[in-house]
């Protein structure tokens, strides 16, 4: 796992470049606002039902939270279970909405 920034990802984004965002927050935080990740809770996480990314094990995921923190773990389960490029956006969505307020 490493840290990425929310200002690197905010640019990717606005290059068009496609990034494999997963946010591991709940339904409810998601639906406030995301920046379009796939939801994937960090508690399904845990318990190892990945499904819907297991065909990204070879590619860059970019998780992300509110803070950072449950990114951070969710990025390392997801290195225990394989997935080899895993990134974890440093300052989560309460660091990307003070910096640009809700734009994706």
């Amino acid at each position: 796992m490493q840290n990425i920034t929310i200002d690197e990802v905010k640019s990717r984004i606005n290059a068009g470049e496609k990034i494999n965002l997963v946010d591991v927050r709940e339904p409810g935080e998601n639906a406030e606002f995301n920046i379009g990740g796939i939801l994937i809770p960090l508690g399904k996480i845990q318990i190892m039902q990945v499904d819907e990314i297991e065909d990204l094990k070879e590619q860059e995921i970019v998780c992300y939270c509110r803070s950072g923190n449950r990114s951070g773990q969710a990025c390392i389960i997801l290195d225990m279970l394989g997935f080899k490029n895993t990134k974890n956006l440093a300052g989560g969505m309460l660091g990307w909405q003070e910096k640009f307020g809700t734009a994706k």
